[in-house]
């Protein structure tokens, strides 16, 4: 059995652990609603360009612009994939990215090459471990992320679907659903997926000012960029809420560890105490 210093200093490092791991949780528990509010002040916009885009689907103008044409077929695709940039979130990352490698082990089994922009420093280092082409990296985008610092690493996979370099972009993030429960998803991105419109009944069209191929190129662009900063903006706080799940159990189970640790110490110190009133019962018997 341990002595009673080793036992005292063991319960003093767990002791210490478990203020961090506290602390951790409060400070998740803080940032969760910011980015919850955050993420609910951004839905309203995204909701109302996927009405524009459902919209825009159900119209027949002279021009299709490329992101609406489907390549036959499929020799390249891509991932932007969203992750955390610090760890001690549980298994929010590793979750993602085993969803993701089955869908890239799909496509790489039907002869298709794999390349990818990784947003955040986890994916990147993890994908960098497993030797999969990045073509852009982003990551510090903070607790309010800003779209101006997405747009590089987005242009990078759009400019490739463009000139025919990547025939498939797909999305990987957390949703969130709430705090107890992160979804890993897999969307797909370009050409663009039909979108419902329950009011769109009848096929019409806009009329374009100045042109379809300016407008349409505009909207298009805002519309990818308005998906991926949502995808940001779901991953933040899946990641808080990950975060502070996971520090919670760690505090669980420290505080579980040291009352076992307590436990041990006095069993300790009762059979240091039973020696030695043997020991004097028995030098007083020898007398």
């Amino acid at each position: 059995m341990a002595g009673g210093k080793e036992i005292t200093g063991k319960i003093r490092s767990v002791q210490n652990t478990m203020k961090v791991t506290s602390a951790l949780e409060m400070v998740s528990a803080s940032k969760i609603r910011k980015s919850q509010d955050l993420m609910k002040a951004t839905r309203p916009y995204v909701s109302m360009m996927r009405r524009v885009i459902g919209h825009l689907g159900k119209a027949n103008p002279e021009y299709r612009h490329p992101f609406t044409i489907k390549h036959p077929d499929v020799k390249k695709v891509g991932y932007i994939v969203i992750s955390s940039d610090r760890g001690l979130c549980g298994g929010l990352n590793s979750n993602l990215f085993k969803v993701m490698l089955a869908d890239i082990a799909s496509w790489q089994k039907k002869g298709a090459e794999v390349s990818m922009v990784t947003l955040g420093k986890k994916a990147s280092a993890y994908f960098r471990n497993i030797k999969v082409e990045i073509a852009a990296h982003t990551s510090n985008l903070g607790e309010k992320p800003q779209l101006d610092d997405l747009i590089g690493a987005i242009k990078t996979m759009l400019d490739a679907y463009r000139e025919l370099e990547v025939d498939r972009v797909f999305i990987v993030y957390n949703n969130f659903i709430n705090t107890m429960v992160q979804k890993p998803v897999v969307e797909q991105l370009l050409p663009l997926p039909p979108t419902e419109d329950e009011e769109v009944k009848d096929i019409w069209d806009y009329i374009y000012e100045p042109d379809a191929e300016t407008l349409l190129d505009s909207v298009l662009v805002r519309y990818i960029e308005v998906l991926v900063y949502q995808a940001v903006v779901e991953n933040l706080a899946s990641e808080h809420a990950a975060r502070m799940i996971a520090m919670k159990s760690a505090t669980d189970n420290a505080s579980d560890l040291i009352d076992e640790l307590k436990l041990v110490y006095n069993k300790a110190r009762q059979a240091a105490i039973t020696q030695e009133i043997s020991e004097i019962v028995g030098g007083a018997a020898a007398v």
